[in-house]
């Protein structure tokens, strides 16, 4: 029987300690290709390079950096770098911080999960609540089987997987499956003045107020649960399709 093949990329980087972390629990079921991105793209959504042309450069064996979004690496690596030969899992992560609830929509990481199931293929999104959880001996132990079981599942053809590790302040409790919650950034629009006078921006949420049932990603995290959320690529509101059905001509 053929090795398997997992194509691995996050969005914080090519370095980022969560991709190697990640990599080695990989290595334990086949082979790893590793294509990141060259610098950090968090929040880059599914942005995807159309107007200047893109590199790709080995920086170590079985192991790419691309000059361009997380979505970029997944599609570089599918038509060129693996052409002929298709992963068995698409993997993004792990991300150095929580994509929950809203933050899906803005995540490079989850995108490169969308994208990698927009191509055929099984695709897990992880993220970490801080840094030192990712160096967990339990949290990997409970991670690898989760990836263990979901190799031996089949899976919906749109649906992917969104995986959060909860923060090293809180006890470790387990596995929850969820759905996700919501998440509202207070100012998250700054502006301040340079010493010319002239007006500039951040953005970059602060004090973050989550709201969420008991069954919700955040409620899990927060609770020492990792949380995982199946997603799907069909974003139809269907009960909406009646009460919008006047508009049809």
């Amino acid at each position: 029987m053929a090795e398997k093949l997992f194509l691995l990329t996050n969005d914080d980087g090519h370095r980022a300690a969560g991709l190697h972390a990640l990599a080695e629990i990989l290595r334990d079921f086949g082979r790893v290709v590793i294509v990141a991105p060259e610098t950090e793209q968090s929040a880059c959504s599914h942005a995807i390079t159309l107007h200047r042309p893109l590199r790709m450069n080995e920086f170590a064996p079985d192991s790419y950096m691309v000059d361009g979004t997380t979505s970029d690496c997944v599609l570089l690596a599918s038509q060129q770098l693996l052409a002929g030969r298709k992963p068995e899992m698409v993997f993004s992560g792990i991300n150095h911080g929580p994509n929950l609830g809203d933050d899906v929509t803005y995540s490079g990481t989850v995108a490169g999960a969308f994208e990698g199931r927009l191509l055929g293929v099984r695709s897990i999104a992880i993220s970490s609540g801080d840094v030192e959880r990712i160096g967990d001996t339990a949290c990997r132990r409970l991670l690898a089987g989760i990836i263990e079981q979901t190799l031996g599942q089949k899976w919906e053809d749109d649906v992917l997987l969104n995986i959060n590790l909860p923060p090293s302040t809180v006890e470790l409790a387990g596995v929850k499956l969820t759905r996700l919650g919501r998440r509202h950034y207070a100012e998250s629009v700054i502006e301040k003045t340079d010493p010319r006078g002239q007006r500039y921006y951040w953005i970059g949420g602060v004090n973050p107020e989550w709201f969420g049932e008991e069954d919700s990603d955040f409620r899990a995290v927060d609770k020492g649960f990792i949380s995982v959320t199946p997603l799907h690529l069909d974003l139809t509101h269907y009960p909406s399709l009646s009460k919008f059905g006047g508009l049809e001509t």
